[in-house]
């Protein structure tokens, strides 16, 4: 794949740095603001494996919701992290937009909900976030109110970079594998390939998450990495990990050095700013994922003959 540098034509930085102290209060707003319109995803779509109905995807603008179904017309709720808007575009030519600015979450609902009304489109969503400590309610919610429009784009564009070459991974299996998707719950960018077998029930006990939604997203066995932009005293990181979580996995020799077995998450860790700095940040994180999914796969002994994308002719990728 074609390897690109740092620094775009446009002198802005391919893989920005993302210090989670300089944005934690933006990532705070975005991350409710986030969880809301995919909520209205949530509620208005077809139930799909493993959730796959609910999460967001990368853009060339920012994040999407991809088309929606409400009754016999469909919709789209996209962030544009370029020019800061919220924009709800319907397939009978419609458009409505909010700005991206400092608001609390509770007017970001309000105004998003009435925008919806205004389409003619008559919307209830669970309005208590998921997966955060302290959840409070969406509509009561004034505690969060900042929105950096400069770190907003950063994060998109990490993301950007994550999924380019998350997509270029995800191209060597051929086996049941997830989109690469970014889920509004954990606020983290995933992608996963599953063995084909049924995994032992998950234990649950994921923070303000019931165990059933848990055990249906791990129904089957997985090997999942994706990138985390931070929270709580971390900073960004790209992860993988395995479920179930197979004999020897955290002592598995994985690339690059630096990459380390998290023993509290039960996850492979690669700071991103190791990534970002690195001379082919491509090769670095392709590597990380290969050797991290080797560790799953063959410690698991999945079948990889059938499920992995080879040349003709050629052998297993192993490193």
């Amino acid at each position: 794949m074609t390897e690109l540098h740092n620094a775009g034509s446009n002198g802005i930085e391919v893989w920005p740095s993302l210090p989670f102290d300089k944005w934690k209060d933006t990532y705070a707003t975005l991350h409710m603001w986030t969880q809301i319109i995919g909520k209205i995803r949530l509620v208005q779509s077809p139930m799909q494996n493993h959730w796959w109905q609910v999460p967001l995807y990368v853009t060339v603008r920012g994040l999407t919701t991809s088309v929606i179904p409400y009754g016999s017309i469909t919709f789209e709720i996209s962030f544009d992290f370029i020019d800061h808007k919220l924009i709800i575009n319907t397939s009978d030519g419609t458009t409505k937009t909010l700005d991206l600015v400092s608001r609390s979450v509770a007017n970001f609902y309000q105004e998003t909900m009435a925008a919806l009304r205004s389409l003619g489109m008559e919307i209830t969503i669970w309005t208590t976030p998921v997966e955060v400590a302290d959840p409070i309610s969406f509509e009561e919610d004034r505690k969060h109110t900042t929105y950096d429009p400069e770190h907003a784009q950063r994060l998109w564009r990490v993301l950007m970079q994550a999924s380019r070459v998350l997509t270029e991974f995800r191209s060597r299996f051929i086996g049941k594998v997830s989109p690469v998707h970014f889920f509004w719950g954990s606020f983290d960018l995933a992608v996963t390939r599953f063995s084909g077998r049924l995994a032992p029930e998950h234990p649950g006990g994921i923070l303000n998450m019931a165990d059933w939604v848990t055990r249906e997203a791990y129904s089957h066995e997985v090997s999942s990495c994706g990138f985390w932009p931070g929270g709580g005293d971390g900073e960004p990181v790209f992860y993988a990990y395995a479920y179930p979580t197979p004999s020897g996995f955290n002592e598995y020799p994985i690339e690059p050095n630096v990459a380390f077995y998290h023993q509290e998450m039960g996850e492979f860790i690669l700071p991103y700013d190791a990534v970002r700095t690195a001379k082919s940040p491509d090769e670095v994180l392709l590597a990380f994922f290969q050797s991290t999914y080797l560790a799953a796969a063959n410690l698991g002994k999945w079948d990889r003959t059938t499920l992995e994308r080879t040349k003709s002719g050629a052998k297993l990728i192993d490193a």
